[in-house]
């Protein structure tokens, strides 16, 4: 899921930068071209390291607990299983992957939230040291919150352009 996720995270990353620095300035009470930068690189070291270090986390417990077996899709609780706790590394249901892909793409934007807030914070308060920890916490957190509600449009878009087929 990662190698489908990453384009659509890849393509948003120009818009979220301009959204949390304009988020984060406002709140922060720093200049754009400071929020600019802090936003860029915190997004970039979430992007390229704090999501594929989740991603991969993720299918290691996936692995451990699973064995990396099938859960099966007859019944709605296997069809849970096989796009939430799979959701990393979906299996190759391929009459099914129309649905499954975008399900298990919005679930993984649970833990990719919490590891791009995590990250994105670390970063915003090393680079913004005089700022108090909580606002930049909360800042971070709460734009965030603003662009993952966002980014939940691609694979909304892409389970309505599969219905519409």
């Amino acid at each position: 899921m990662l190698f489908l996720a990453m384009p659509a995270l890849l393509m948003s990353l120009l818009p979220i930068i301009f959204i949390e620095s304009v988020y984060c300035a406002r709140r922060l009470s720093l200049s754009f071209g400071q929020s600019l930068k802090t936003v860029s690189i915190s997004n970039l070291a979430s992007t390229l390291v704090g999501i594929p270090v989740t991603w991969l986390l993720l299918v290691g417990v996936q692995i451990v607990t699973s064995g990396g077996r099938a859960y099966g899709i007859d019944s709605p609780v296997e069809k849970v299983l096989a796009v939430t706790w799979q959701a990393p590394w979906l299996l190759p249901y391929e009459t099914d992957l129309h649905w499954m892909i975008p399900a298990a793409g919005l679930i993984l934007l649970i833990p990719f939230y919490f590891a791009s807030w995590w990250s994105e914070f670390w970063v915003a308060k090393k680079l913004n040291t005089s700022l108090p920890t909580l606002d930049v916490k909360l800042t971070v957190r709460n734009v965030n919150r603003i662009t993952y509600c966002l980014l939940a449009g691609w694979p909304v878009a892409s389970w309505l352009a599969n219905v519409a087929v």
